[in-house]
């Protein structure tokens, strides 16, 4: 499989899931041993509760789009930079319904197998500008923690 193919794979696992909902169809890319971790959920998830939380988030945000920013490659690892935008309608996750038109930059390292499977997604949202944009304080430790 090319770097450009892996990158397609990718793409195409985000417009799926994110963007269309069409997670039957999304979780056929994901190998046997798929594993979701991020900073948005505090425990690695496998594919059919990844799947639930997309269906989750997409009910609390109906209008939700992704919008990949960039893309890289490199061995058996995607890299990509995306951005959520879209207003929560529903309380999820512990977060409030909102009428402002949220943006959530987040970051994600892909591992996808020989055969082109997703075994791993890692991902990173950017959390404390997605808090300050509901009008949420933030996280004290975040405030500590930095020099």
């Amino acid at each position: 499989m090319t770097l450009d193919d892996m990158k397609k794979v990718v793409r195409h696992h985000i417009d799926l899931t994110w963007n269309k909902g069409r997670m039957a169809l999304a979780e056929q890319m994901h190998s046997k041993t798929f594993l979701y971790k991020s900073s948005f959920v505090g425990r690695p998830l496998n594919s059919a509760a990844f799947v639930q939380m997309v269906v989750d988030i997409r009910k609390a945000m109906p209008g939700l789009e992704v919008v990949i920013e960039e893309c890289l490659a490199e061995g058996n690892k995607v890299f990509s930079w995306s951005t959520l935008i879209g207003t929560i309608e529903k309380s999820a996750l512990g977060y409030p319904v909102s009428d402002k038109v949220l943006s959530i930059s987040a970051m994600a390292c892909w591992t996808l197998n020989s055969s082109g499977e997703i075994e791993e997604l890692c991902t990173m949202f950017d959390m404390e500008s997605f808090r300050a944009q509901l009008g949420m304080d933030s996280r004290p430790y975040a405030e500590i923690a930095l020099p």
